[in-house]
């Protein structure tokens, strides 16, 4: 934490001169601009993301696993890159908290982000349902024909550490990739789709799974979605934690917070 009055250090004089607004967004009352931001991308990730089931089986299966594995992790790419700089882009409860433990997101708007991202994927499935009916289960992520809840959630446990640690390797000061890491995020996110979808439905996102489960008010095994990508998240940190030691850096900070912070 820099101590009042103490000159700006050269990253933060550096992201001062590319957003020369930055005083601006330190205002708490602008907190409402992170939040839309949150709100809005979540949206569209959960629109693509459970979208790809619902019009699916709207189209009588026009859509293949690989397009609606694929979609997600586009669009994930393409709102890191158009309002990462607001928010931080973390569109997911528990990169939110990651981003927390290891102090790179204050703790005062962790509530406020994961409440907004609930809102933002709920709203996602209330629009689908309201263009396609109850069509494909309304995107649900339930684990595959055959497939025990528990292995469900070890798959998600694995894939979500793997997720959040390409987001917090690619957001730290000594990694930083810049508008790389959009590519990075996004591509993790299709090759897990790939590869585990028939699993588990490769949710890596509580947010995810939450909107079709409250929209049906079906919650059956949504604890999977909520355990397996927490405890994954939870092992990413530790995971950063032995590969880069404490988190905390500006760079890291901008990238979890949003540059305007």
């Amino acid at each position: 934490m820099r101590v009042p009055n103490e000159p700006p250090s050269r990253w933060h004089a550096l992201l001062a001169l590319e957003f020369p607004q930055m005083k601006e967004f330190d205002d708490p009352r602008l907190e409402w601009r992170r939040l839309f931001s949150e709100l809005l991308g979540t949206f569209l990730l959960v629109m693509a993301g459970a979208g790809g089931d619902v019009v699916n089986a709207a189209s009588h299966g026009e859509v293949s696993r690989t397009a609606a594995v694929t979609a997600p992790g586009l669009t994930v790419m393409a709102i890191i890159l158009f309002m990462g700089a607001v928010s931080g882009a973390h569109l997911n409860p528990v990169v939110t908290i990651a981003f927390g433990l290891r102090s790179d997101f204050p703790w005062r708007r962790a509530l406020g982000y994961i409440l907004i991202q609930l809102a933002g994927a709920t709203l996602a499935v209330l629009f689908l349902k309201a263009v396609f009916g109850d069509a494909g289960q309304l995107g649900a992520t339930l684990p595959g024909s055959g497939i025990h809840d528990w292995q469900a959630m070890l798959i998600e446990l694995a894939l979500t550490a793997g997720l959040v640690s390409t987001i917090l390797g690619t957001a730290s000061g000594s990694q930083n990739v810049g508008p790389l890491s959009a590519v990075a995020v996004g591509g993790y996110i299709v090759l897990a789709g790939l590869w585990s979808s028939p699993i588990s439905g490769a949710s890596m996102n509580p947010a995810r799974s939450f909107g079709p489960a409250l929209v049906s008010g079906d919650f059956t095994s949504f604890w999977v979605y909520v355990v397996g990508p927490l405890a994954g998240a939870l092992l990413a940190v530790l995971f950063a934690i032995v590969l880069r030691g404490p988190g905390g850096d500006e760079l890291s900070r901008a990238a979890g917070s949003g540059k305007l912070e």
